[in-house]
């Protein structure tokens, strides 16, 4: 039996686990679809974000002392401009919105409810912040034909929806990084998905 079990961090409570969640974040987005070509340094620099946020939450899952998966959050008014484009363009004020980061897990670990228990975490800290009315995500568009989507893949959208989220056809953004087999980064499309966050 592994000794797997799921740990909340707040804040800079993050900061000596961020070598290995950047760790993590390039191994598991290595694969499609974001076919990361990982960056060290675009990893550290995007993490320091959170972590310098008193009020962003991290989310591990470790079996024993690996962390083998990770998930983030973040008050919207505390990340970049390219994040909180779409809501200002769509008239909402994002101090009243709680961003999550990305969830990545290996693949070993998937089917046990740890997605579950990342978006469980994530939302009660938001919910418990007492300010947010909304929590939203970003996720990256591939077309359905796309000939490098591996056979037998399944996209996370019914995962989500039954979460309660709902993609924005009207909010996307494009974010730079690295494909495998790119000779330099270029833009990739991201669409954006909405749930409100009620309180319990």
């Amino acid at each position: 039996m592994s000794d797997l079990r799921i740990r909340v961090l707040i804040g800079g409570q993050s900061r000596q686990y961020l070598d290995a969640v950047a760790a993590l974040r390039i191994a598991v987005f290595r694969h499609y679809p974001y076919l990361y070509d990982g960056d060290l340094a675009y990893e550290a620099n995007y993490l320091r974000v959170y972590a310098e946020s008193a009020r962003s939450v991290f989310v591990l899952a470790q079996d024993g002392d690996r962390i083998v998966g990770a998930s983030s959050g973040i008050p919207l008014q505390d990340d970049g401009p390219a994040f909180q484009q779409p809501f200002l363009q769509r008239g909402m004020n994002v101090s009243r919105v709680f961003y999550f980061g990305e969830s990545v897990l290996l693949p070993n670990y998937r089917g046990r409810g740890i997605g579950h228990a990342f978006f469980d975490a994530r939302e009660a800290h938001a919910r418990g912040l007492q300010c947010y009315d909304w929590t939203a995500f970003a996720a990256v568009e591939r077309s359905p034909d796309d000939p490098r989507r591996p056979a037998g893949h399944r996209d996370n959208d019914t995962f989500w929806i039954k979460r309660g989220y709902q993609p924005q056809a009207d909010m996307r953004m494009n974010l730079a990084w690295k494909e495998l087999g790119e000779p330099q980064e270029s833009e990739k499309p991201l669409q954006f998905w909405l749930r409100r966050l009620e309180s319990h």
